[in-house]
């Protein structure tokens, strides 16, 4: 006597139980959008990011070539240098060997160190007194930074606020009116507010105020998010120069960027920021040296930030 599993899958024809085998091809095959590529499509893809790194890094390459090439391996290539030849680092000598640039250079790293540094304070701050239920005012704060992302007051009532304030040709005229970024106040928010709320009220039964559970609980938890936060104000105050050609009037505080516009896009040579009188370097190589110079940092702080993107952006995301 044969016993019959009522459990087994049944036919949709209503023919009795599903085949061992035909269960077998079932569970092996794929969805549609998760078939093994083909030989075509994975030498599309492969053919697609080597365009994709092409194209980021051939710019990048030419750009540092240039800056190190002498007048006559550029004069020879036209322009911008694409093949190697006669290199020399003169073009950077000259640059940073005082001048305007120099004391660019250290503007901008003043600026972007001591702006960083109050953003980061501020927005840890504010976000977690948001991620706190029942903070006061939360809501009416909470509503204001959103309204802020999505309404701006204009560039000539700031000016005048700043103006008043008395930060015309000052350095803080670049650090205070983007000191707070809605954006990264409510992601710093989204990912306090994910921490275990356990942890929080264990510390409050040991005596722990909100200072202290904030710099030894929920900062430690939070180095992702944190560094890349901090990442982020930090490559926009090196790269601003629109503020500063706006509040900036003394050349003396001019920072790097604003200097590399005047090179590059403008065409024109600062005053005290390279003697090219000798012939021996291109003021393209001048010009490409600054832009080198400006680049550099970023690139060498982002590896370091790069591994807590996908922990500190997306989980401060999702749990907003």
């Amino acid at each position: 006597m044969s016993v019959t599993n009522q459990n087994a899958p049944q036919d949709v024809n209503g023919l009795g139980p599903v085949p061992e085998e035909r269960l077998r091809v079932r569970s092996s095959a794929r969805p549609v959008w998760d078939e093994e590529p083909t030989a075509a499509g994975k030498g599309l893809k492969g053919l697609a990011l080597v365009l994709i790194c092409a194209a980021v890094v051939v710019p990048l390459y030419t750009v540092l070539l240039t800056s190190l090439s002498t007048q006559a391996t550029i004069t020879e290539a036209g322009g911008l240098v694409l093949v190697p030849g006669e290199l020399t680092l003169e073009a950077y000598r000259q640059v940073l060997s005082g001048g305007v640039v120099t004391r660019a250079v250290l503007v901008s790293v003043g600026i972007t160190a001591v702006g960083t540094a109050v953003s980061m304070v501020v927005s840890v701050l504010g976000a977690y007194g948001l991620s706190r239920p029942g903070s006061y005012g939360h809501r009416v704060v909470l509503f204001t930074l959103l309204i802020t992302m999505f309404f701006g007051a204009g560039m000539i009532p700031t000016y005048l606020l700043v103006s008043n304030l008395g930060l015309i040709d000052s350095y803080w005229s670049l650090i205070l009116p983007t000191a707070v970024s809605a954006f990264n106040v409510l992601l710093l928010r989204g990912f306090f507010t994910g921490i275990d709320a356990s942890l929080i009220d264990s510390a409050r039964i040991d005596g722990a105020g909100d200072w202290r559970i904030l710099a030894q609980i929920v900062l430690p938890m939070s180095k992702a998010v944190t560094a890349v936060i901090a990442l982020f104000y930090a490559v926009g105050y090196w790269n601003s120069f629109f503020q500063a050609t706006l509040y900036i009037n003394d050349a003396t505080k001019q920072p790097l960027q604003v200097v590399l516009r005047s090179f590059v896009l403008q065409g024109v040579d600062v005053p005290g920021a390279v003697d090219v009188g000798s012939g021996q370097v291109a003021s393209l190589a001048v010009q490409m040296a600054v832009a080198v110079i400006a680049i550099v940092p970023v690139l060498l702080v982002y590896p370091f930030v790069q591994k807590h993107f996908s922990s500190g952006v997306m989980i401060g995301a999702v749990k907003g």
